[in-house]
């Protein structure tokens, strides 16, 4: 049977989380009535990319500046622990889609004060069935937001596919692509910001690697998406014009051709169908973690463990006193 995705390329409101989540729920009710199964989103869709950083000198230590935006987008981030995905639990249920969507999650288990570039899997039954937090944020992002874990390098089942995916630059990361593998992913979906650069080439290569669909799902952010009020806006959007992410959404084969190029400066919803007899046919010859693999020579450990600050150790007698 094949499966019917959708990639939604869409521009959040920028640090506005109530704002994002209802055009993401727009995109969902288009997907439905398109038949889709599964729906993508891009890199920290909700509720918006760092973009500031590079032009606002993020790297200014105590700066009042940096300050101010990362209150504000500590405050618009997504807490998973508060049901602030409530209502795209409820679309996917009612729609019976799976979704995949890039967020800046403020987790409580962590404190509640550090951002992760997360990916979110809701299942069609409405259940958030796994959450990835980004294993290393890449450059000028590690002033934004915390360094991850393995805890979301898993698999889910979505009809006759095995789904996995990963974070924007974490795609490069052999090992981490070799964790997923491992798992008898044959569907990859890649989460972006918005970037051509990123997407023209490692979408192919990465679905000619694993014999795999490969999903490059991407956001847009121009000068328009940003709100009048985001502080010191000024100093972000010196001009109006500005582009800063052009999307590249785009759907690779398990041959490495491209089933749907990159689409730039543009919202829309791609939808494709999958056949997952293409994935067979493809690895007759090459298959990365079955025949063609050599486990007795190479091997992954992955501590799929979530990280804690703390490890509590109480007497259960009492506890109950």
């Amino acid at each position: 049977m094949t499966l019917r995705i959708g990639i939604a390329q869409i521009a959040p409101v920028f640090l506005d989380r109530a704002g994002t989540i209802e055009k993401i729920l727009s995109r969902l009710e288009e997907a439905a009535q398109e038949s889709c199964q599964l729906v993508t989103f891009g890199e920290t869709l909700a509720s918006g990319y760092p973009a500031w950083l590079s032009l606002t000198h993020g790297a200014r230590f105590d700066d009042p500046v940096q300050k101010d935006i990362h209150a504000h987008y500590l405050d618009q981030a997504v807490c998973l622990e508060r049901g602030d995905l409530e209502s795209l639990c409820k679309a996917a249920r009612s729609h019976r889609l799976g979704i995949v969507l890039g967020i800046t999650e403020r987790p409580e288990d962590r404190g509640g004060h550090t951002i992760y570039c997360s990916r979110v899997y809701i299942d069609s039954n409405g259940n958030i069935g796994s959450v990835h937090r980004k294993l290393m944020p890449t450059y000028e992002e590690r002033l934004a937001w915390g360094i991850g874990d393995g805890a979301g390098l898993v698999t889910h089942r979505v009809g006759e596919f095995t789904l996995g995916a990963l974070n924007c630059w974490e795609n490069w990361l052999p090992l981490a692509r070799a964790a997923l593998y491992a798992q008898g992913e044959d569907l990859h979906v890649m989460l972006w910001p918005g970037s051509l650069d990123n997407t023209k080439d490692l979408t192919r290569f990465v679905a000619r690697e694993s014999r795999s669909y490969v999903v490059s799902a991407c956001g847009l952010l121009r000068d328009t998406d940003v709100p009048m009020d985001f502080p010191h806006r000024d100093l972000f959007i010196p001009e109006p014009g500005v582009t800063f992410l052009n999307g590249g959404s785009s759907l690779a084969g398990p041959d490495g051709e491209w089933i749907v190029e990159p689409v730039v400066d543009e919202e829309t919803l791609l939808v494709a169908d999958l056949d997952p007899a293409f994935v067979l046919r493809e690895r007759q010859n090459f298959d990365v973690a079955g025949h063609y693999a050599r486990p007795d020579v190479l091997r992954l450990v992955v501590d799929r463990r979530r990280q804690s600050l703390a490890e509590f150790l109480d007497d259960e007698d009492e506890s109950k006193t």
